[in-house]
């Protein structure tokens, strides 16, 4: 089960963070944790060392109720095609009344009861043990009072560390012969399966122990989609905007681009909007069994099965949890499972959340390609993720040297920064939060490059600041970079770099600011209902009630334009959100 709050791919610098440094803390010091924060602007992900409460103190029901509400865990102790094969391949494995079992990223402390169950059904209570690691510190409160309620507390020895923090002979006794582990993303290695498993082998597991799962298969696929190009393509697709603001100008088509990576999305709700170009391939096993690498390449071999154009290759894993090859679990989309492994079992098919198909992009409009063309994908992995490049196609690889005014933005900000009905109904709310005022200073309270081109471009005599607290210095440089473009002065525009409730009139030079904008997002992950999870801009009630102490605002009013156009169901309707009152 995932240590952390949300199952987001943290960046592999944040990640060996999260791995393999401790936190250093006297015993007197407070209890820490890592919590991923998420820029829905930008897309960027940070893990933040937190303060907790005293580990052997109970979190209140309230908040455990709430983690596991605002969180994946609820959905994944929901899937009960995922809890009946690991129950299976436990059931399996445990076999010897000796067995000592290791559980890393014990979660709830679901599969830890399952591995001391099993033990107990073959005689070992007494003999063998299980111990368990969970290294986010709420969850580790809440496995305690699980373990209780379930009468096992004394069953399974829970540790509050993350496994590279165990040692034989301190907290194991002696090596584990049985590994249960299920810390898995939807692209299988961002949460640091490889580097958890070479650690595991290293020092805490015997010589060919057996592991649950068994071994992990990853799989890709060929498609065409018009809906998933427009995720990446923002210079084609602004440009059938036509409404004079320029985000990727003509000669800076690349300045604001898709991150280079695998993105989790529900591709099965995108079923319709997909036409595959190839059948489904294997790409890597991953054996749980024996010490993984760390990097690997290999190159595949792949048949188109129609005309069409590459934009992009969408994933998923297959878990194989026993060694007899009997019981599986399958991330596959609808349309895979439906046809080519007809061996799992049909449950298969519920809707999860927890873990989704990743979608790897190819560059600009895609890759074009002849009915039975061979294909040459290289595919390689480091440590937490898996790329790809199409070899003898028009798609370029990736660069890594990127230039200071580049962006790199979430599929989902490129795709509404591309959608000219969306651009129209923002540029018309904020056209008329202009019309009734006189404006000299604007603040766009986030990271929107859009609001910032878009009221400079509308109110040329006006000071935008913008606070770009996620894209700092690259946004200032951005913006710099495509203010020809848009014939604007870069002696209009100031960046701050940090967040709107930290600023102060010395940042804005004395001057009373009459207008407030910020992007709507959407966290899908944050709540269980879609209609609460609908946001104007992060912090809105800490950015107001700062900015109303600092006596920085005009008449005490506070614009916040947001499009919910695609929230709610492509419906062209906009909500402006004054303060202190509601106008729609």
């Amino acid at each position: 089960m995932p240590s952390c709050l949300v199952g987001l791919v943290p960046p592999p610098a944040a990640l060996h963070l999260l791995l393999r440094r401790r936190c250093m803390a006297s015993s007197s010091a407070p209890s820490r944790a890592f919590q991923l924060r998420l820029n829905p602007l930008t897309g960027d992900s940070e893990w933040l060392v937190v303060d907790e409460a005293e580990a052997d103190g109970e979190a209140p029901a309230t908040s455990q109720r709430k983690l596991l509400a605002t969180t994946s865990y609820l959905d994944m102790l929901n899937d009960a095609a995922r809890n009946r094969a690991y129950r299976r391949a436990i059931d399996a494995a445990v076999t010897d009344p000796s067995s000592r079992v290791l559980d890393i990223g014990a979660g709830t402390g679901l599969l830890s009861m399952m591995s001391a169950r099993a033990l107990e059904n073959v005689g070992g209570e007494g003999k063998g043990s299980v111990s368990a690691c969970e290294s986010y510190l709420p969850m580790g409160k809440l496995t305690r009072k699980v373990l209780r309620a379930n009468g096992m507390e004394k069953k399974v020895k829970i540790f509050h560390k993350r496994s590279d923090e165990l040692e034989v002979g301190v907290e194991l006794d002696s090596p584990a012969d049985i590994l249960v582990s299920e810390i898995l993303d939807s692209e299988l290695l961002g949460e640091g399966l490889i580097p958890t498993l070479q650690q595991a082998h290293d020092e805490l597991l015997v010589k060919n122990p057996k592991t649950v799962p068994y071994r992990a298969t990853t799989y890709g696929q060929l498609v065409e989609s018009t809906f998933l190009w427009k995720m990446h393509d923002l210079h084609n697709n602004e440009a059938n905007a036509a409404d004079g603001i320029w985000l990727t100008p003509d000669g800076t088509e690349r300045v604001v681009s898709v991150k280079p990576q695998q993105h989790a999305m529900q591709c099965d709700a995108l079923e319709d909007e997909i036409r595959l170009l190839s059948e489904p391939f294997k790409v890597f096993e991953f054996d749980f069994w024996e010490r993984p690498k760390s990097n690997r390449e290999t190159k595949i071999s792949i048949k188109t099965t129609g005309d069409g154009c590459v934009h992009a290759i969408i994933s998923w894993w297959v878990l194989q949890l026993d060694s007899a090859g009997s019981i599986f679990y399958s991330t596959a989309p609808r349309w895979v499972r439906q046809s080519s492994i007809e061996d799992l079992p049909q449950d298969t098919k519920d809707w999860c959340d927890h873990w989704k198909h990743c979608v790897w992009f190819t560059q600009g409009r895609g890759a074009p390609v002849m009915k039975d063309q061979i294909l040459s994908l290289r595919a390689s992995h480091n440590l937490t993720s898996i790329s790809y490049e199409l070899l003898n196609t028009t798609d370029e690889a990736w660069s890594g040297n990127l230039k200071g005014d580049h962006l790199t933005l979430s599929p989902e900000r490129i795709a509404l920064y591309g959608d000219r009905y969306w651009r129209s109904a923002l540029i018309t709310v904020v056209k008329n939060a202009l019309s009734d005022r006189s404006l000299s200073t604007c603040i766009v309270a986030d990271d929107s490059i859009f609001l910032t081109l878009l009221v400079s471009s509308l109110s040329p005599s006006s000071k935008v600041i913008a606070m770009f607290p996620g894209l700092r210095e690259k946004g200032a440089t951005y913006i710099q970079a495509v203010a020809d473009a848009n014939n604007l002065s870069m002696d209009q525009i100031q960046v701050i770099g940090k967040k709107a409730a930290s600023l102060t009139l010395d940042d804005l030079k004395q001057k009373k600011v009459n207008l407030l904008v910020g992007e709507p997002f959407y966290y899908g992950s944050e709540g269980m209902l879609p209609w609460q999870n609908l946001r104007f801009c992060p912090n809105f009630e800490e950015k107001t009630a700062s900015f109303q102490t600092s006596a920085s605002l005009k008449e005490n009013r506070l614009y916040f334009p947001t499009v919910a156009t695609v929230i709610l169901g492509m419906q062209e309707l906009c909500l402006i959100r004054c303060y202190p009152r509601m106008h729609s």
